[in-house]
């Protein structure tokens, strides 16, 4: 018996068995990457050498960073743009989307494995792919033809039954399994999708739902390619990639649960967790600032349409701020050729350009304190841009309801009926600004385009066998990457220079941590932080490892690691234990220090340093592989990578 994820992975593997915590490799077809994180990808491949991608497709979008307030975000765009005509990698200009959507209508197939540069990657599990997000590194290291290493995660199986009544849709599904499981329920699972129920979604439906996936903590999400998804890829001209693949076996699962579409109700999630998720009628009549329709957590044409019949021939409140984020260049077009734009505007609404935007700080930010519904994935504190902002997430039909009223509304008690939009079954297709590779022979010796703002990575030294490591910081549960290096426009145009975006780190927490840092550094090993429960949730951001690598970060000391930030850490160095007795975390303060001795010859043995607090012995666990274990002794992935390369 194999489900979905199982022949995927089976079709895919490289090293390793096929058995949940036993270490695995798989050949990845797919990279995909933005340009939040994609420029230090691409430093990581000239740092590599490296001559042409060996995978099936790498795709380079350009949707985070497209304002241009000054020189820095369009000289990278400029850089990303030369690094694919170098490279051989599709480039996608600015104003064509977003990563996730785009790659759904352009490049997806079923069966096709896809690493990315994002956490939001697992969206194309919405076509039958096993697509994961992981840190820049690991992606460079993909597009150089070397597999991805993970540990084999659990399948959960989510059997859906039924199927969705007026006014609730995909949204409200992800947001019942938050507000059944909060944001570390899928730790170490694959969560699979499957049962009766799963046929009455569309595959821009499962998309809301995977991309969400990365909010439980999940590695990814995967449905099963069928009819749905024919019809997807017939719609976009594609329908020849089309494969089936579905489950042999409804009880091949590690983890099951069941969920009945027709018993669900709209739903919301307070500030500051998507996992604080209530039933919207618990806070309805809240006053609101802003409803905001977009991002990849709801990029689909019927996402937008549903709310332009909602709003059609009404007027917005006067009080809220109604902004409409399109997704791609093709939603946007099919929405004006359909007359939808028209009803949006006219409602009211404020139209912004195809890309990430708000959801990610970069414009759209709320006013200070009033409420913002927004169907973004994500609410973390500040992330919208607005230091004390509160962020609601919410499907579309809440959204535009309320931005009607004024006030949060459950759609269900508007005055109309419910307005059923499927995608258009013969769309606009925008395929010119997509920019294929240059022929091979054209890329050799091409140069990068380098502006001013774009620096080489620093070099990192390997571990030394002892440290003695101030600590810095002592932050609590589910610290995102958002607070350890945040986003915004303020901050993520020196994305491709770390000196300065080490600047901003930890501002929201600690502003005075770069400087600390810094004399830390001068005067010592440098420093060690302590953590609870999830450190690094959220975003696969590796800037959030190398930005306080580079300040001197050796060691962090945490109760538990949100996946993708466990795994970047030991690739640039920094090395990540696991505090077992939570009176020794409570017990460390700031201007503590920490020893760490016998580093070396333990870690060759797979053993834990012995660590040291005020002369006590602390219980302390290491749950490294071999690999990452010659990883970290070589000071990091790039330098592994390099020794492996020279020796062979």
């Amino acid at each position: 018996m194999s489900n979905i994820a199982q022949k995927l992975i089976a079709d895919h593997l490289v090293s390793g068995e096929i058995s949940p915590g036993n270490e695995i490799a798989i050949k990845i077809d797919h990279t995909l990457t933005q340009d939040a994180t994609g420029t230090l990808v691409m430093l990581e491949l000239e740092a590599l050498g490296l001559d042409r991608v060996r995978t099936e497709l790498s795709a380079q979008y350009l949707d985070h960073n497209l304002i241009q307030a000054d020189h820095r975000n369009p000289d990278d765009h400029l850089f990303l743009r030369s690094a694919c005509r170098k490279w051989g990698i599709w480039y996608s200009r600015p104003g064509n989307g977003v990563s996730h959507p785009v790659h759904m209508e352009k490049f997806g197939r079923p069966g096709a494995t896809m690493l990315g540069s994002d956490s939001h990657t697992p969206a194309a599990g919405s076509l039958g792919m096993l697509a994961i997000g992981a840190g820049g590194l690991d992606v460079a290291l993909a597009m150089a033809g070397e597999p991805f290493w993970l540990h084999m995660p659990e399948i959960w199986g989510v059997r859906l039954d039924g199927e969705l009544p007026p006014w609730v849709s995909a949204k409200d599904v992800i947001l019942e399994m938050l507000r059944r499981h909060d944001v570390d329920g899928g730790a170490g699972r694959i969560i699979e999708y499957h049962g009766p129920g799963v046929a009455t979604l569309s595959a821009m439906d499962r998309h809301v739902i995977a991309n969400m996936g990365a909010e439980l903590g999940a590695t990814t999400t995967v449905f099963p390619a069928d009819e749905a998804v024919r019809t997807f890829l017939a719609s976009q001209g594609r329908e020849d990639v089309y494969t089936e693949l579905v489950a042999d076996d409804d009880d091949a699962y590690d983890v099951t649960e069941e969920i009945d579409l027709s018993s669900l109700e709209p739903l919301i999630a307070l500030p500051s967790s998507p996992g604080n998720v209530v039933s919207v009628t618990e806070v309805a009549g809240e006053p609101i600032y802003q409803a905001y329709i977009g991002s990849s957590a709801n990029p689909g044409y019927r996402d937008l349409a549903v709310a332009a019949e909602m709003v059609k021939d009404r007027r917005v409140h006067d009080k809220v701020s109604f902004d409409i984020n399109p997704t791609s260049r093709q939603i946007l077009e099919n929405l004006i050729a359909d007359g939808h734009l028209l009803s949006l505007v006219q409602s009211g609404a404020r139209l912004h350009q195809a890309g990430c935007n708000g959801c990610i700080g970069m414009g759209q930010a709320p006013a200070t304190g009033r409420i913002s519904l927004r169907t973004v994935p994500r609410n973390f504190p500040g992330r919208s841009g607005t230091k004390e902002d509160s962020v609601y997430l919410c499907s579309p039909e809440t959204a535009a309801a309320s931005a009607l009223t004024g006030v949060i509304t459950d759609p269900r008690t508007l005055d109309m009926p419910y307005p059923r939009v499927t995608e258009p079954s013969k769309p606009l297709l925008v395929t010119d600004l997509l920019v294929g590779p240059d022929p091979e022979e054209e890329s050799v010796g091409r140069e990068l385009e380098k502006g001013p703002n774009i620096v080489s990575l620093p070099r990192f030294d390997r571990l030394p066998d002892r440290l003695e490591l101030a600590v810095l910081l002592t932050v609590g549960d589910d610290v995102s990457t958002d607070e350890i290096m945040p986003a915004g426009n303020r901050v993520l145009p020196f994305r491709s220079n770390i000196p300065e975006i080490s600047n901003f780190c930890f501002e929201g927490v600690d502003p005075t941590y770069p400087d600390r840092a810094r004399a830390a550094q001068q005067d010592g090993d440098g420093h060690v932080i302590i953590a609870g429960t999830n450190y690094g949730q959220g975003s696969s951001r590796e800037h959030a490892v190398i930005a306080p690598r580079f300040l001197g970060l050796r060691v962090v000391l945490a109760r538990s690691f949100a996946r993708i930030h466990r795994q970047n850490l030991p690739n640039f160095g920094v090395l990540p234990l696991t505090l077992t007795n939570q009176d020794a975390v409570s017990s460390i303060v700031g201007d503590d220090t920490i020893v760490f001795e016998d580093i070396l010859d333990n870690l060759r043995e797979g053993k834990p340093p012995t660590v040291r607090h005020r002369g006590e012995l602390l219980d302390v666990e290491m749950d490294l592989t071999d690999r990452e274990v010659e990883i970290l002794l070589d000071g990091g992935l790039l330098n592994w990578l390099k020794r492996r390369l020279n020796s062979g």
